[in-house]
């Protein structure tokens, strides 16, 4: 029997913003929890009949939310904010330190409303850090986390990993860890809490592993001369006649023995010394030179099936459009009993315990984006049963609660 999405009737209120945060309401709306996104109102034009004339946020991360407008300088939209938080489980918070204080809408202030809501806040560098009033990047949180200075090869510069790991691996799903974390233990005291992440950290502990091994012969050279960071011939990237590329990591000796047959070179005795690094710069110039000689889909035939663990790199637009490749993106993570809801489109018949039921437009590869006010006042009427002209009005764009007349 299968359950609806684990998350399903927690209710989230979502500040606008980008990537961390919207990712980690992201990551709460794919499993199941209501989404209300509070964008900035546009007088005339937010909640009015024509969306046609509204501008889409930049945010992309919108599967499953919906959106109202508010005024958060004026008292009424503040005020507005405040009314929601008795509904609420969760607030999350992706602004620089000090901005909802300064709203009159601090942790502390929310708690006192709701003593079982859970804010979770989303800072770039840490809050007490010698960074915490500066603005920044992702290039710059995991610059100064450390993380930056492991990628890139030799005698070239650090290479950031576009912003995969500052904002959305170290941020918004260590914020959604967190938020978690914080569900479990209301359900233990009945209390919320506040939940403090940055990306400083959050990229930092995900380098736990690679930055122990800095104490190690596996990757106590300088950048781009380890095992793991480019400078072994037999966990690298390779160019093939194509143009194209296919991944290598026979870092095992079994397998070592497998790419080795594949690649015409088992006659060799190479296995013998691949520990040797005198003897590196020579097996990765023979590589180079092998790889280049057939097309990557004819390697693709050569180590098909095999433990050579060589692979092609494969491009997301050719997995969007070729349908035999593990194109169709899906959850992180499976729970077979109370899956999460699908990522890409796809017919009714699939197996839901996969988290591959019907999916949503645009897929996992074109983000919707969502207006300032789409789908909230339905949001408002599931959570609260308020409707608009009774419960609420509309101010210059914004939402504010309807005055309660006095007899």
């Amino acid at each position: 029997m299968i359950s609806p999405p684990p998350l399903t009737g927690i209710k989230v209120l979502e500040f606008g913003g980008l990537a961390p945060g919207p990712f980690a309401g992201l990551l709460l709306a794919d499993n199941g929890a209501s989404v209300l996104r509070l964008d900035r109102s546009i007088p005339n034009k937010t909640h009015s009949a024509s969306v046609a004339s509204l501008p889409v946020t930049g945010d992309l991360l919108t599967r499953h939310k919906s959106s109202i407008a508010v005024d958060l300088k004026s008292p009424s939209g503040v005020n507005f904010v405040k009314s929601l938080l008795p509904a609420a489980d969760i607030v999350i918070d992706p602004f620089r330190p000090g901005v909802l204080e300064k709203l009159g809408l601090s942790p502390d202030a929310m708690l006192e409303i709701n003593p079982r809501i859970i804010v979770g806040r989303m800072t770039g560098f840490r809050r007490d850090g010698i960074y915490k009033d500066m603005a920044g990047h992702d290039i710059n949180y995991i610059a100064v986390s450390g993380a930056l200075a492991m990628f890139g090869r030799k005698g070239e510069k650090p290479l950031p990993p576009a912003n995969i790991l500052g904002d959305f691996a170290g941020g918004g799903a260590t914020l959604f860890q967190g938020l978690l974390l914080a569900l479990i233990e209301r359900g233990k005291c009945g209390k919320g809490q506040v939940v403090e992440a940055n990306m400083v950290d959050g990229s930092a502990y995900l380098a736990t592993f690679p930055r122990m091994l800095l104490k190690t012969p596996l990757w106590n050279r300088s950048r781009g001369e380890n095992t793991l960071d480019s400078g072994c011939p037999y966990y690298d990237i390779y160019e093939t006649k194509d143009g194209k590329y296919m991944a290598v990591g026979a870092l095992e000796p079994q397998f070592f023995v497998e790419l080795l047959k594949g690649l015409g070179l088992g006659d060799k005795g190479i296995e013998k010394t691949r520990d040797d690094r005198a003897n590196w710069p020579k097996m990765e110039e023979s590589f180079t030179s092998i790889f280049k000689s057939k097309t990557r889909s004819e390697w693709e035939t050569v180590f098909n099936k095999t433990d050579a663990c060589c692979t092609p790199v494969l491009d997301y637009k050719e997995l969007e459009s070729n349908s035999s490749r593990e194109g169709d993106q899906r959850p992180a993570v499976t729970l077979r009993s109370s899956p999460s809801f699908a990522l890409s489109s796809g017919p009714s018949t699939r197996d839901p315990s996969t988290g591959q039921g019907p999916g949503i437009e645009g897929g996992s590869y074109s983000g919707l984006g969502l207006y300032p006010g789409e789908g909230g006042e339905e949001t408002l009427n599931q959570w609260l049963g308020w409707k608009r002209g009774k419960d609420f009005d509309v101010e210059r764009g914004g939402l504010v609660k309807k005055s309660v007349s006095k007899l």
